[in-house]
């Protein structure tokens, strides 16, 4: 790693996080001894950060051995749907935190954390809430059933302050018409780490998905 990635890991913003990657991997593993191979393939084709859900019990063991093995990759925990989420994935290594929704209490929780949070918002209310709290990065979910890309680029209008990360439903065919709204930085997905080639092993497959991935930013 060079220094500057040393001191980006070390000083992470959420607006940080946003600018890693065109496309945030969105992760569900089965099997922790599966995470490191799987974050060199990433980062090999391209893709230095992964949101590792909680939708396992392999998942906080994933985050841990990623980020004990695999320091260049910027490792975060999504699903985060609780304080104690929030403080088990800090511990495990995470870099930073992704939530569905926006509920009060981790917003308020997420402020004592040494961490970012991408809360996540699906309306103008909520939004505005979040950003209330001093954050004017988040997550805007589900996104294709919320309206897609035209109600995303609806919210630049009146909130043109505001960054968003959409996920849920994205693909690598509706990924650029996301890209290419002023008030989007990255999107989030799970087409790079599809369950059937991460259970095989096919990290190569994984990496060339990453590649095309990362070519986004550059379409």
């Amino acid at each position: 790693m060079t220094s500057e990635h040393e001191a980006l890991l070390e000083n992470l913003t959420a607006r940080d996080v946003l600018r890693v990657s065109p496309v945030i991997p969105v992760v569900v593993i089965d099997r922790v001894e599966d995470a490191v191979p799987l974050a060199r393939a990433l980062y090999a084709g391209g893709i230095g950060i992964i949101e590792m859900t909680l939708r396992s019990e392999a998942a906080l063991g994933a985050i841990a051995a990623i980020a004990a093995n695999v320091p260049e990759v910027v490792i975060g925990a999504g699903t985060v749907l609780t304080r104690e989420d929030a403080l088990r994935s800090v511990d495990a290594g995470s870099r930073f935190l992704v939530s569905p929704g926006s509920p009060r209490g981790l917003l308020d929780a997420a402020r004592a954390l040494p961490v970012p949070l991408l809360a996540g918002v699906s309306t103008a209310t909520e939004a505005m809430t979040v950003a209330e709290g001093g954050s004017t990065e988040m997550k805007f979910f589900p996104a294709e059933s919320s309206g897609g890309a035209s109600a995303l680029g609806a919210l630049a209008g009146p909130l043109p302050h505001l960054t968003f990360c959409p996920t849920g439903g994205i693909t690598p065919q509706n990924a650029a018409e996301y890209l290419a709204l002023p008030n989007v930085v990255c999107v989030g997905g799970s087409w790079l780490t599809p369950r059937s080639l991460v259970q095989a092993g096919d990290w190569s497959a994984i990496e060339d998905l990453a590649r095309s991935a990362k070519a986004l930013s550059s379409a």
